[in-house]
């Protein structure tokens, strides 16, 4: 898996997020190396969040898949498999994912952020 997945992750799930919630949401707050640190540990100490977020990893190269061939029936039937994903990696991830909106992905910050998060990647690899 690759790095640039947490960020097509979050391109992804960050429009079902915000669909899915009712009302207007105040702004999630950038996440923190500390904020992404305590993600990895969480989901990787849960053998159910780990085994969603997987599943989440293989979803999206499918998704990726049917965009490039444009194949727009599979991508919003796929689509709606994000959320349920999301929703089993608890609040923890769902919070920094949506913050990543706010880090810009090619800074410090941002390479710092994806990097800690790639380590959810090693744990599909077992």
């Amino acid at each position: 898996m690759k790095l640039k997945l947490v960020a097509a992750i979050s391109a992804l799930a960050i429009p079902a997020l915000a669909h899915a919630q009712q009302g207007p949401q105040p702004n999630v707050p950038k996440p923190t190396k500390a904020d992404a640190q305590n993600v990895v540990q969480v989901v990787t100490s849960d053998k159910v969040k780990t085994q969603a977020y997987c599943d989440l990893a293989k979803l999206f190269d499918q998704i990726q898949v049917a965009r490039e061939k444009n194949d727009s029936n599979t991508v919003q039937a796929l689509d709606k498999q994000l959320l349920p994903l999301v929703d089993k990696l608890g609040p923890e991830y769902a919070k920094v994912i949506e913050g990543m909106d706010q880090v810009d992905l090619t800074s410090n910050e941002g390479v710092e952020l994806l990097s800690i998060l790639s380590e959810l990647d090693k744990s599909c690899t077992k």
